[in-house]
């Protein structure tokens, strides 16, 4: 059963699917119903956000020993990764239109979270612009470590020393993460979604990884 992992992430994605659709949520001002987006939303950037750790540690041990494989696991995590962020920024931006009538504001933790991907997507655009196989692995390595940075500065750092009125949950009137987790309904359905989240995330990162090794050894 060294599959197991994989049929889990399976699981519990449509134990999310079917709970988060259907499951009971708390009667909440402003947010209503949309608070289902939670399941969804949140926890894509709780898998992200792991995904990019990952990537942080591969890089830094490619820089300290130079090894290939090290660099493929790297730039695969941040690859689906910046997929999973790609679509936490869709979701939100669903969640803003549909709670509080825009697709996008003038908000710093909003604005923040764009910049942070940003930084990722110049980091996939950096790696596709160079050819040459170390050089690539060396500079887009270094370049994750100031992406990582600039992501924990951006959506964790700076929303916290702003006082200004925020769209996400726990500012501008809207209930807190801690009000959600008071809440057993669902929490049974939260904790549950990042892992499913997180494991399809790893899982999308072997395969990928699977490939860039069969590529490298001249086997496709």
């Amino acid at each position: 059963m060294r599959n197991w992992w994989k049929i889990l992430a399976v699981a519990l994605l449509i134990y999310t699917l079917v709970m988060g659709l259907t499951g009971k949520v708390p009667a909440l001002a402003i947010v209503h119903e949309t608070i289902r987006n939670l399941y969804f939303h949140v926890t894509m950037w709780f898998g992200m956000i792991i995904l990019f750790t990952i990537g942080l540690v591969y890089s830094i041990r490619y820089l300290a020993g130079m090894k290939q494989e090290h660099d493929i696991i790297a730039s695969e995590a941040i690859f689906v990764g910046t997929l999973f962020g790609t679509l936490g920024l869709l979701t939100g931006s669903l969640w803003a239109r549909y709670t509080w009538g825009a697709w996008w504001t003038v908000d710093p933790q909003l604005n923040g979270a764009l910049a942070a991907m940003l930084a990722y997507f110049a980091y996939v655009i950096l790696r596709g612009s160079m050819d040459e196989e170390q050089k690539r692995a060396r500079i887009s390595a270094v370049y994750n470590i100031f992406a990582y940075v600039m992501m924990l500065i951006f959506i964790i750092i700076i929303p916290k020393f702003t006082n200004v009125d925020s769209m996400p949950p726990g500012k501008g009137g809207n209930p807190g993460f801690n009000t959600y987790d008071l809440d057993s309904n669902m929490r049974a359905v939260f904790y549950p979604a990042i892992i499913g989240w997180t494991l399809l995330g790893l899982w999308m990162m072997q395969l990928r990884v699977r490939i860039r090794r069969l590529k490298a050894s001249g086997n496709i």
